[in-house]
C-alpha cells in the first residue's frame, strides 16, 4: 500500500466513524484526490462528489467562483481555494469540502506564482472553518501533483 493509499484509507475510516461526508474540488490535481479516496473500499459511504474544474469557466459555472475574484486574485490563490472548498460542499450534502488549485508546471508560472505553488482549501460545515493553506512544492509535474494530494489528505484528516 502506498503512502497516499494509506492516508486515504485512514481518512475514509475516520470519516465513517465521525459521520463526515466529503466533497472535493480539484484543479491542478485533475481528479487525483478523488481517485485516491475512491480507491478505498467502502469510500462510497462518505465520499459524495469530486469536481474537476481545470478552467476558470468551469470554476465559475460549477463552483460559483466569482469572476471578479478570478480576475483580481487569479485561479491559483487562497481566495479561490476557499470558495472552491465551500461550494463543493454546498453543491452536495457534504460536511467537509476540500479543494486544490496550483501550478504543477512545467509552464504557467510567473515571478509571483512559481511552479509548485499550491493552495489547499478546506471548509468544515460543522464548525464553519474555511481556510486555505499555501505550499511551495518541489519536483516535476507528477511529483508536485502527488505532493498536493498527500498534503490535502493530511489536512482533511485534521478536520474529520
Amino acid at each position: 500500500m502506498s503512502q497516499l493509499e494509506g492516508k486515504a484509507a485512514e481518512l475514509i475510516e475516520k470519516a465513517k466513524k465521525n459521520k463526515v461526508k466529503i466533497a472535493v474540488a480539484e484543479s491542478c490535481t485533475g481528479g487525483m484526490l478523488g481517485a485516491a479516496l475512491t480507491s478505498v473500499p467502502g469510500s462510497s459511504e462518505v465520499f459524495l462528489v469530486g469536481f474537476i474544474t481545470y478552467s476558470n469557466t468551469s470554476k465559475i459555472r460549477f463552483l460559483k467562483v466569482p469572476e471578479e475574484v478570478l480576475k483580481s486574485k487569479g485561479a491559483v490563490s487562497a481566495e479561490v481555494a476557499k470558495v472552491m472548498a465551500v461550494n463543493a460542499c454546498l453543491q452536495s450534502e457534504g460536511s467537509l469540502g476540500a479543494s486544490v488549485t496550483g501550478i504543477a508546471g512545467p509552464g504557467g508560472a510567473t515571478a509571483e506564482k512559481p511552479i509548485g505553488l499550491v493552495y489547499i482549501g478546506l471548509y468544515n460545515r460543522k464548525n464553519g472553518i474555511n481556510i486555505a493553506h499555501e505550499f511551495n512544492l518541489k519536483g516535476n509535474r507528477d511529483e508536485i501533483r502527488k505532493q498536493a494530494v498527500d498534503k490535502s489528505l493530511e489536512l482533511m484528516l485534521e478536520q474529520v
